[in-house]
């Protein structure tokens, strides 16, 4: 029988299950539906109901059980048509209020959503922020704060901008600073990222003739820029892939550790063709990596600029909560970064 054919009171039954599974972690069988169900059913309407949904493919036997458990069919058949998200108003509140409180950098809204994420789904998080390596830089600007401290400040075409903190090792004067400054704008604006190091090298003999420090200040602009050009990823909640019985497997457990903290194997990982992506929604995605699920949504911290939340754990994991926390998540940044797109206060 297709999915689409089922009755009502099977749809029920399933969502039930999913829900029920996903929350304790154990196969599901007749008598504890009975109870959970708002509707009187017999045990044996139950079992009949569970055999046409193990047929379409939706659940599962265990090998351990009587009960039943969702399929990863099972799963992307839930999130697309019955799971109902709902974030309580304590909850709206307490996001809202993190990040009001002061202006965060980008670099500190990703490690904070990150944190945020993994400790109130119990899962493992993953922020990563707008990828500014292609976008070009556009201008420089250096605020000397003593002779061993300034503030610099890169901004791109798009509108991206990044402040580094430079401390040098020897006193660097003003006039220095101020040379440096001018000289890099002069070479280097338009120039994409990702080229802005190599360019650097190409432009050091015209930093040797005119500055004192010539040395210090390139260092610093080299580290500076190569930091700019690297993709700003987060990763929170690694110990929280321990508690989870489908990751007691110790070597499964060091694998998935492995690729969570590097950026290009999480790429690899998340883009091989036996996937399965489901859409959920206009910006979520459901990623299935045999028994392990990406929740990933999209937010936009300016009209140009995208970051993503993704939430990684075993298929069993609580779809509507997850999705939930990360819309609204989304939606909050955004009004934060002025974006607005996801509604007042995220409704």
């Amino acid at each position: 029988m297709p999915e689409s054919k089922l009755t009502q009171r099977q749809k029920i039954i399933f969502k039930t299950i999913v829900e029920e599974f996903t929350r304790v972690a154990e196969p599901v069988g007749s008598k504890t539906l009975m109870q959970l169900l708002d509707f009187p059913v017999s045990s044996a309407t139950i079992r009949n109901e569970m055999a046409v949904l193990e047929k379409a493919g939706l659940l599962e036997k265990t090998h351990t059980s009587s009960g039943r458990i969702p399929s990863q069919k099972g799963y992307r058949f839930y999130v697309e048509h019955l799971m109902e998200t709902h974030l309580d108003v304590s909850t709206r509140n307490s996001l809202q209020q993190v990040f009001r409180e002061r202006h965060y950098s980008l670099d500190e809204v990703v490690e904070k959503s990150c944190d945020i994420l993994s400790h109130m789904t119990n899962l493992t998080s993953i922020v990563l922020g707008p990828d500014a390596r292609h976008q070009a830089l556009q201008h420089i600007q250096v605020i000397p704060i003593n002779s061993k401290n300034a503030v610099a400040i890169f901004v791109t075409n798009q509108g991206h901008t990044e402040n580094k903190m430079f401390q040098f090792e020897q006193d660097v004067s003003v006039e220095d600073i101020k040379n440096c400054t001018d000289l890099l704008n002069d070479q280097l604006v338009g120039t994409p990222i990702c080229d802005v190091v190599d360019k650097m090298s190409e432009i050091e003999p015209m930093m040797a003739a005119k500055l004192v420090r010539h040395e210090v200040l390139f260092e610093a602009f080299v580290t500076a820029f190569m930091r700019f050009a690297t993709e700003k990823v987060a990763v929170s909640g690694r110990d929280n892939m321990l508690g989870q019985p489908e990751f007691s497997d110790i070597n499964r457990l060091k694998e998935l550790m492995k690729v969570l903290d590097n950026g290009r194997l999480f790429h690899q990982w998340t883009d091989q063709a036996d996937n399965v992506a489901v859409q959920i929604g206009t910006r979520n995605e459901l990623i299935q990596i045999g028994d392990c699920s990406v929740v990933t949504t999209k937010f936009h911290y300016n009209n140009e600029e995208e970051g993503q939340l993704m939430v990684v754990g075993p298929n069993r994991m609580q779809y509507s909560k997850v999705v939930a926390l990360m819309d609204y998540m989304s939606n909050v940044i955004e009004d934060v970064f002025g974006n607005g797109k996801g509604g007042k206060d995220g409704e």
